[in-house]
């Protein structure tokens, strides 16, 4: 016996009762309760629906599907993460890291030449925190509206616009720039002037070339994606 289509309905209803707010992992979990169920059905088919999919619910344990879902963010994370290692890696190579050096070597020049190289570096590091904070805000807002008139949201597609561990990386300027005395040395001036150039390329993958490229993202990531649109 098999489940009707209003069954499962009710499946995804009971996965967003449980706070499975993804629909990519909603279904994850439907397609396996819906499994369990019929194969209980097969082993005795007088149970009903309800009372088979509470001893199904009830394998997953006291915190029920929260496992399930800390485990998936925690791949989808990692997932992530190497897309963005990998775009950082392409500014190292012929011909980006031309670019990459040259931006480097500016701004160390620019600033072992001025009188001023405290206050710039500080005002480098405080903007660089602040746009990233504001640009994620946008991010999430726009995300949100996006989600709130498809009525579906995918767990990658959080991660891509906002939900990343490396937007702790932000705070990384600052943090050099704490243990730093007011007049740098030239080795301390290259490694902030480094450090810069590096916060502002993970600003650029991070906010701008992952985010155009989300479609095609979430299309390798979920077949079904476009047909659920």
């Amino acid at each position: 016996m098999k489940l009707s289509a209003i069954q499962i309905q009710k499946l995804y209803v009971f996965t967003r009762q449980h706070y499975v707010e993804y629909y990519d992992l909603q279904t994850e979990l439907v397609d396996h309760l819906a499994n369990a169920i019929e194969e209980q059905w097969q082993e005795n088919p007088k149970i009903s629906f309800e009372e088979a999919l509470q001893k199904e619910f009830k394998k997953f344990g006291i915190f029920g599907f929260m496992d399930v879902v800390e485990k998936r963010q925690a791949a989808m994370n990692k997932k992530y993460n190497k897309i963005v290692w990998n775009h950082f890696k392409t500014f190292f190579k012929l011909p980006q890291i031309i670019g990459t050096v040259a931006a480097v070597g500016i701004l160390f020049l620019s600033l072992k030449n001025s009188s001023q190289a405290t206050l710039i570096v500080s005002i480098f590091a405080i903007a660089i925190m602040v746009s990233f904070w504001v640009a994620i805000s946008f991010s999430v807002w726009k995300k949100n509206k996006i989600a709130k008139v498809e009525g579906k949201k995918w767990l990658f597609n959080e991660i891509i616009f906002g939900y990343s561990s490396i937007a702790g990386l932000s705070y990384l300027p600052l943090q050099f720039l704490v243990h730093f005395e007011n007049h740098y040395s030239e080795i301390m001036l290259l490694t902030m002037c480094i450090v810069i150039v590096f916060m502002v390329l993970l600003e650029y993958i991070i906010l701008i070339l992952i985010p155009s490229k989300a479609e095609e993202y979430l299309q390798q990531t979920y077949p079904e994606y476009s047909f659920s649109r």
